[in-house]
Parts: C-alpha cells; sequence; structure tokens
C-alpha cells in the first residue's frame, strides 16, 4: 500500500474519532427546591402565558403618557448603557464566528520572483577567455540578464477536531453570546425601567409643586385674614406668628421639590444620551398618574422571561463546555497538512507538470507530563461551573423574591390609596370648617393651624401614594421580564 493511502486512511481514522466528546452533558441546574406553582400574593392577579422568545412589547405605554413614550423610544436609541451592551453582543456574535472557523482547514497562497546575477559587464559577463597583446580577447563566451526564479505555492493545513475541544469551545462561545443578548435584554429593560420610575419622580413633583403652590396661596390668605385680625385687635399677635411660620415652611418646600424635580430631569437627560445642560422636560402640573393592570405569569415562566436569569443559566452552560475543553487537553492532537509547489525560471514553466512538486504530513504531538496542570485546569473549569449553576439558583431566587415583593407592595399600595382618599377628603373639610369657625371667631387659630397642617400632609401623602402604586407596577414589570403580550 503507498505511503499516500495509509496517510489518507490515517486521516479518515482521525475524522471518525472525531465523533468523540469531553464535555459533559449539559442540563439546566436544578433549584435545590422546586419552583413555586403559584405566588403567595397572586390574588386578584390576571394570569398570563408568556414566553421568553415572544417580544415583551412595550410595556411602558401601559402608563398612558405620550411624552414618556417617546422619551422610551429615544432610550432604545441614544442610551450609552444599551448601547455598550449591544457593542458587547456583537463582540460576542463575532467571537462565535471566530471559534467556529477552526473546525475547518486554513488555506494558504504564495507566490515569489527572483532575479539573480554576478560583477561584469551592464548586459552580461565574460568567462573562459584569455587577454593577449594589445588588449585582446579570445576564447570567452557571455552571458546576459541573470538566473531568474519563479515559484508559486499552495498550502493547507487542519487539526481535525478529535475530542471535541473546538466544538466545545464553539459551544461556550455560543452560551457567552447568548449570555451577552440577555444582558442587553438586561440593560434594556433596566434603562426602560429607571425612565419610567424618574419620570414618575419628576411628575409626581410637578403634581405636588401645583399641590404646594395652591397651599401657598390658601397660606397667604390665611395670614392676610389673621393679620386683619390683629390688626382689628380681636387676634393675638401669636396667631399671626402661626400664620407666617406656616407660609414660610411651604414656600421652603417649594422649593425642596423644584430641586428635587431638577434632579429627576438631569438623570432623564442621562438616560436619553443628552447633556443635563441643554434638557428640559416642560412641567405639567394636571397630569394624573395611571395605575396599569398587569397579568401575571406562573412562577417556572419567569425563569425563562427575566434576561438575568436567562443570562445566568447560559453562563452555566458556557462553563460546562468550558469543562470539555480543559479535559480534552488530556489527549493528544493532530495536524494534517497538504503543500504544492511549482518553480520555472519563466512564468510559463509554472504550468508544467515537471515543474511541480507535493507533500502531504501527518504530526501528532501528546504532552507527557505537566507537573498536574491539566488536572488542575479541569478541576478549575469544574469549579467554576458549580459557581456559574450557583450564580443561576441565587439570581432564580432573587428573582422569586422580587416577584412576591412587588405583588404584596402593588397589593398594599391599592388598599392603602383607598384609605388615604378617605382621609385626605375627610382633611380638606375640617380644614374648610375650622377656618370659617376661625373667621366667626369661635374657635382659636391654632385649630386652624392643626387642621391645614393635617390637610396638606394628607394631599401630599395622596399624590406620593398614587405615583408609588405606580412606580411599584413598574419595579413589577421589571421583576417579571418585561411586559407581557396575552394570549
Amino acid at each position: 500500500m503507498s505511503s499516500s493511502f495509509r496517510l489518507a486512511g490515517s486521516a479518515s481514522l482521525i475524522v471518525l474519532l472525531g465523533a468523540c466528546s469531553m464535555t459533559p452533558t449539559y442540563e439546566t441546574p436544578k433549584l435545590k427546591a422546586p419552583a413555586p406553582v403559584a405566588y403567595k400574593a397572586l390574588e386578584g392577579w390576571k394570569t398570563a402565558a408568556p414566553s421568553d422568545h415572544i417580544d415583551r412589547g412595550d410595556w411602558w405605554t401601559l402608563l398612558g403618557d405620550p411624552t414618556l413614550n417617546a422619551l422610551a423610544e429615544r432610550v432604545k436609541v441614544d442610551n450609552q448603557t444599551i448601547a455598550k451592551a449591544e457593542a458587547a453582543y456583537r463582540q460576542a456574535r463575532a467571537l462565535v464566528s471566530e471559534q467556529r472557523a477552526s473546525l475547518f482547514p486554513t488555506v494558504n497562497l504564495t507566490g515569489s520572483g527572483s532575479k539573480s546575477g554576478g560583477g561584469g559587464a551592464r548586459n552580461g559577463s565574460f568567462t573562459g577567455g584569455t587577454t593577449g597583446a594589445g588588449g585582446t580577447t579570445a576564447g570567452g563566451t557571455t552571458t546576459g540578464g541573470g538566473d531568474q526564479r519563479y515559484q508559486v505555492g499552495i498550502g493547507a493545513s487542519w487539526e481535525p477536531d478529535v475530542w471535541g475541544r473546538v466544538r466545545a469551545t464553539v459551544n461556550g462561545a455560543s452560551a457567552s453570546a447568548q449570555a451577552s443578548a440577555a444582558d442587553l435584554a438586561a440593560a434594556q429593560l433596566s434603562a426602560q425601567g429607571e425612565l419610567a420610575t424618574n419620570y414618575l419622580g419628576l411628575r409626581r413633583a410637578d403634581t405636588e409643586i401645583a399641590l404646594v403652590k395652591a397651599t401657598v396661596e390658601g397660606y397667604q390668605r390665611a395670614l392676610t385674614i389673621t393679620q386683619n385680625r390683629y390688626n382689628a385687635a380681636i387676634a393675638p399677635k401669636s396667631d399671626v406668628l402661626q400664620a407666617q411660620t406656616q407660609l414660610a415652611n411651604a414656600q421652603a418646600t417649594l422649593e425642596g421639590l423644584a430641586q428635587t424635580r431638577a434632579t429627576y430631569e438631569n438623570a432623564i437627560a442621562v438616560l436619553v444620551g443628552e447633556p443635563a445642560s441643554g434638557f428640559h422636560l416642560a412641567a405639567d402640573p394636571a397630569w394624573k398618574p395611571v395605575v396599569p393592570d398587569i397579568p401575571v405569569g406562573v412562577p417556572s415562566t419567569l425563569l425563562e422571561r427575566r434576561p438575568d436569569v436567562a443570562g445566568a443559566e447560559r453562563r452555566a452552560a458556557a462553563a460546562n463546555a468550558q469543562i470539555g475543553v480543559a479535559r480534552a487537553a488530556f489527549f493528544p492532537t493532530f495536524d494534517l497538512t497538504a503543500n504544492g509547489s511549482s518553480t520555472g525560471s519563466r512564468l510559463g514553466d509554472l504550468f508544467q507538470s515537471s515543474a511541480n512538486t507535493w507533500s502531504l504530513g501527518l504530526s501528532v504531538a501528546q504532552t507527557l507530563f505537566d507537573a498536574g496542570a491539566r488536572r488542575a485546569r479541569v478541576a478549575e473549569s469544574r469549579a467554576a461551573y458549580d459557581a456559574a449553576a450557583a450564580d443561576y439558583r441565587q439570581t432564580a431566587l432573587s428573582a422569586f423574591s422580587d416577584v412576591e415583593n412587588q405583588l404584596a407592595a402593588a397589593r398594599a399600595l391599592e388598599r392603602q390609596y383607598a384609605f388615604q382618599l378617605t382621609a385626605s377628603q375627610a382633611a380638606d373639610q375640617t380644614e374648610q370648617m375650622l377656618l370659617n369657625q376661625y373667621r366667626a371667631g369661635q374657635v382659636a387659630y391654632t385649630d386652624v393651624v392643626a387642621a391645614q397642617a393635617t390637610a396638606f400632609a394628607a394631599r401630599r401623602t395622596l399624590i406620593q401614594t398614587a405615583v408609588a402604586r405606580q412606580t411599584t407596577a413598574v419595579a413589577l414589570i421589571q421583576s417579571l421580564g418585561g411586559g407581557w403580550r396575552q394570549t
């Protein structure tokens, strides 16, 4: 049997061995306790049937605010945190393509041309003659142009993936790319959620500013009434001082709210990728909070939908693939090479069969002693997988806790808002009644001050609770991994 047939047979055997894999079969890490079948605080909520591959949709539109919708679209395009995550995802995808290329041979094409010659005449050299009297020359030959050589060659090399090392590397890179995609989704969800939260805070400040301005006007009227009564010697000086104190406190509160609004506005500017100095949102004193109706999926779907959970699971898969890479180092590597070349003194000679040469080669390399380095790398990769699996379980547990917390908060705030609405309405009526009685001289001004403070606090608390319900709804949407598209 010729050497070429033996080499071909060896190559075929290597390809057949390529079915081997050193990577452990991957399974999604199991939770220490099974996922619950329902959330504890699910009573009263609609159940959705979500799936991770379904578009989460523009969930912020549930809040019913056109300005927020426009800002959210800008976040998709201009937010630099999202841009960074998107670039990391593209980088991870490119790495997958790079690793996959290792499964195929590498082919190289080379070419060269050279011309050589010795000293002598410009157009040639003289050899083999003698010089006689008078400088005559005899018996010589002239060679011209020097020696020209042209060469073209093509070569290929391939390392067969006998033990699955390259495939494990590709699988690990693919899982890492999927984790980067989850990171991108998480960055988008986080930025959009942060935008919604900051926007709601800004609109709450607008509403509170309108409330405090109305309160300041009321306190100014009360101060005028008190000052008139004092001037008429009907009320003591202390009533005037109390009215002035209450008015000044309300004015100070107004300044603090203006500063709070500016902080929210600057935060929104960063999220939409614009300098804070040139960004402005017009105030909307008549803004009314809208609490969305959010359907909730069963707990098991949470493990598929939340980007951070999905990313943690994909990182566990990538770590599992690295075990295969580390284990493959215990086995020999094979390299197949093939080269062909053609040499001639003229370009036309390159295409003659007599000028062609070729070679085929097979090389094997095996590490015999490394003082336990390979075993250490396998142990390291197994420990990395265990850490990634633990991180996945912890992320899943935190996800369940987040949803439970937000469901409980949403339900509590709903009941709390109903009670505070009743309290605010009663406080408003009490304030008006006592102010009328004070004008009639039936009660002391301290009673009016107390009633006004109670009513003002109740109105502010009502606004804050209404916005808190919205903010909690946003947090719940984030906890669930995005908005739902009901099927």
